[in-house]
């Protein structure tokens, strides 16, 4: 014989319970899909820098610039690299094989210039003195 719900403690979560957990566990895996368009940067997306099969995204926050070189057509390893350097600072990368992106590179730009380089095996692009 069974011993039904309540003798094992349990209470059955009916229609609103079942909505309501299915809300939840779509809320939470949408969050990672939308890192991964990101590519991990945080912020708005302020710039992007074209190049062949790729484009680097500049994004940036309250205090700081993060950039991500993106590949338009992920699976196949090929050389990808991104670089932000601040006015008056040293350049921070991410350069090597990857099938998605490279990077995310972030640095504190408050108030300061980035100068934005990114590379894939084709070809690079390089910003300027941007977001001054």
């Amino acid at each position: 014989m069974s011993q039904g719900w309540k003798a094992r403690g349990r209470v059955p979560l009916g229609a609103a319970g079942a909505a309501l957990w299915l809300a939840v566990g779509a809320v939470f895996a949408a969050a990672p899909q939308a890192a991964a368009t990101t590519g991990g940067c945080a912020g708005e997306l302020v710039r992007t820098l074209p190049l062949p099969d790729a484009e680097v995204r500049v994004y940036r926050s309250r205090a700081q610039v993060c950039a991500v070189t993106v590949a338009l057509r992920p699976g196949q390893r090929r050389h990808l690299a991104v670089s932000v350097q601040p006015r008056g600072g040293v350049p921070v990368g991410d350069a090597g094989q990857f099938t998605r992106y490279a990077g995310p590179v972030t640095v504190g730009a408050i108030s300061r210039c980035v100068y934005v380089k990114g590379s894939v095996a084709a070809g690079s692009v390089e910003s300027g003195w941007i977001l001054c």
